[in-house]
C-alpha cells in the first residue's frame, strides 16, 4: 500500500542529531521494510513496502543549529542517490523556545513528532502534539514526574495516538537472548546490579542541562524498563543515595554519581549504579552492563567490552559498541545505519504505520513497542528516587545516615522519611494514584 509518514524532529543533539537524524534519513531514502526481519516483523515489509517517510522539520533552541540539521539531513539523504527527488528534500528548519507550536501550527497532516530534547522538556511538546492527534516517539525517559506520565497516558488513550519510547537496551542481541532463554534457565531472581557510567565530558560540556537532571534520571531508565521488560514486577520500595565531589570544582552543582537500590514484587532486589564523570582516558564511549543471580544461577552481561579491544600508537586501548549502530556500506558508497539504538525507533513506527495503514488499533499495536504505560513504571521510579536521595543526601552531610525509602503500591507514592517524626510527617504521600 502507498502513503506518507511525515515526522518532525525536536532536539538535534547528541542523539538526535546522529541516530534520529541518520534514522530518518534512511527511511526518507529506502522505506521501512529492510529493517523489519531484525524486529521480528518481516510480516509487514509487503504491506509497508511502499509507504514513503518525511522528516518535515527539525528543531532545536538556536537558529544556527536548525539550520546546520537540515543541511547534514539533506547531505545524508543525496549521498549516492540522484533518482529520487523526495529523498533531496530538506527539512524546514524551526528554532526557538517552543518550537513544536510553530510547526503543529504550520503542519497540520504532521504525523509523528520524535523528541530528543533534553530530559526536562519532554511533558509540553508531547502534550501538545497529542492534543493536535499527533504520534510521539520520545527519548527516555518520558518524563521526570509521575502525575506528567499519568497526564501523557490519558491523552494519549483519549486522542487514540501511540507514544512509543526509545527504550533501545531492550533491542541490544545479549538482552534479547536474556530474556527470551536465559532468564528462564537461572530461575527466579533474587538480586542483581545494573550500571552505566558516562564520559565526564557529557556533564561538563556536551549538556547544558546537567543541574536539572542527574546521571540516574539520565541513564538509569535504560536499564530501569529493561528490568521491567525481563520480569514485569513492579516496584514496590527504594532507598538512593548520591555524592557530589567532582563535578563542583569545575563550578556545577550536579550530582557526580547515584546509586539507586529498587524491590520488586516478585522479591528481586536490584541495584542501579550511574555516573558521568568517567575520565577521558577510558577505553570505552561508556561503562555499562548488568548482572542477574538467579534461584538457579547467574547471568552476566558487559555491554561495554563484548570482546572486542584495539590499541595503536597516540591512541591507547579502546573498545567500541559495534552492536548499537553502525554503518553498513551499500554499492553505491552511502553507509546504512544499523543496529538496535535504530531497531527502538523502528518499532515505534511501525506501530504507527499499523495504526494509520492497516487501521489497527492502540491495543493491538501495543506489544512492539515499549509504551507510555510502561513508561510510566520507569518514570515513578526516577520520581521517587530524585526525592530519596535528595533527602538522603541532606542528612547525610549532617552526619544523620541515609534513611529514607519509598514505598510503591496500590495507594501511590510514599516517602518514609524517620527525622520528620516529631512533625508527624514520617509517611509523606507524593502521589495518591496506584503503581
Amino acid at each position: 500500500m502507498e502513503g506518507i509518514i511525515k515526522i518532525a524532529l525536536i532536539g538535534a543533539g547528541m542523539f538526535g542529531g546522529e541516530v534520529h537524524l541518520r534514522t530518518y534519513a534512511d527511511l526518507q531514502r529506502f522505506g521501512i521494510a529492510g529493517q523489519l526481519a531484525r524486529l521480528g516483523l518481516d510480516k509487514y515489509s509487503r504491506d509497508f513496502a511502499a509507504v514513503k517517510f518525511k522528516l518535515v522539520a527539525v528543531a532545536t533552541r538556536s537558529e544556527a543549529s536548525a539550520k546546520r540539521s537540515a543541511e547534514n539531513f539533506s547531505r545524508i539523504t543525496r549521498h549516492g542517490s540522484s533518482r529520487r527527488s523526495e529523498a533531496k528534500a530538506e527539512p524546514r528548519p524551526y528554532f526557538g523556545e517552543t518550537p513544536w507550536l510553530d510547526i503543529l501550527r504550520d503542519m497540520p497532516d504532521l504525523d509523528v513528532l520524535a523528541m530528543a530534547t533534553p530530559d526536562h522538556l519532554h511533558t509540553q511538546p508531547i502534550l501538545a502534539a497529542l492534543a493536535k492527534g499527533v504520534h510521539i516517539i520520545t527519548e527516555k525517559p518520558m518524563c521526570l514526574d509521575i502525575a506528567e506520565a499519568d497526564q501523557i497516558i490519558e491523552l494519549a488513550q483519549k486522542k487514540n495516538r501511540v507514544v512509543a519510547v526509545d527504550m533501545h537496551k531492550r533491542y541490544d542481541p545479549d538482552h534479547l537472548r536474556i530474556r527470551e532463554d536465559i532468564r528462564k534457565r537461572i530461575g527466579e531472581p533474587l538480586y542483581g546490579t545494573c550500571y552505566l557510567e558516562e564520559p565526564l565530558e557529557v556533564s561538563t560540556s556536551t549538556f547544558k542541562w546537567v543541574e536539572q537532571s542527574d546521571p540516574f534520571s539520565y541513564v538509569g531508565p535504560h536499564w530501569v524498563d529493561l528490568i521491567y521488560h525481563y520480569y514485569k514486577s513492579k516496584p514496590v520500595s527504594l532507598t538512593a543515595v548520591g555524592q557530589k565531589k567532582r563535578l563542583v570544582r569545575d563550578g556545577i552543582n550536579a550530582y557526580d554519581a547515584v546509586q539507586v537500590r529498587v524491590d520488586f514484587a516478585n522479591g528481586m532486589s536490584i541495584n542501579f549504579h550511574n555516573n558521568w564523570i568517567t575520565p577521558p582516558d577510558f577505553e570505552g564511549p561508556v561503562n555499562q552492563g548488568h548482572e542477574i543471580v538467579g534461584a538457579d544461577g547467574k547471568v552476566e552481561s558487559d555491554q561495554q567490552y563484548r570482546g572486542f579491544r584495539w590499541w595503536n600508537k597516540g591512541g591507547g586501548s579502546r573498545t567500541s559498541n559495534n552492536h548499537f549502530t553502525r554503518d553498513v556500506k551499500r554499492p553505491d558508497g552511502s553507509p546504512a545505519y544499523v543496529g538496535y539504538g535504530v531497531d527502538s525507533l523502528i518499532a515505534g513506527l511501525v506501530a504507527i504505520c499499523r495504526m494509520k495503514f492497516l487501521k489497527e488499533s492502540r491495543n493491538a499495536v501495543a506489544e512492539i513497542y515499549p509504551t507510555a504505560e510502561e513508561a510510566r513504571i520507569t518514570v515513578a521510579i526516577v520520581h521517587a528516587a530524585r526525592l530519596v536521595r535528595d533527602l538522603n543526601f541532606k542528612y547525610l552531610s549532617e552526619g544523620k545516615g541515609a534513611p529514607v525509602t519509598a514505598r510503591f503500591g496500590n495507594d501511590g507514592i510514599t516517602i518514609v522519611d524517620p527525622y520528620c517524626a516529631s512533625e508527624g510527617k514520617v509517611f509523606q504521600r507524593i502521589y495518591k494514584r496506584a503503581i
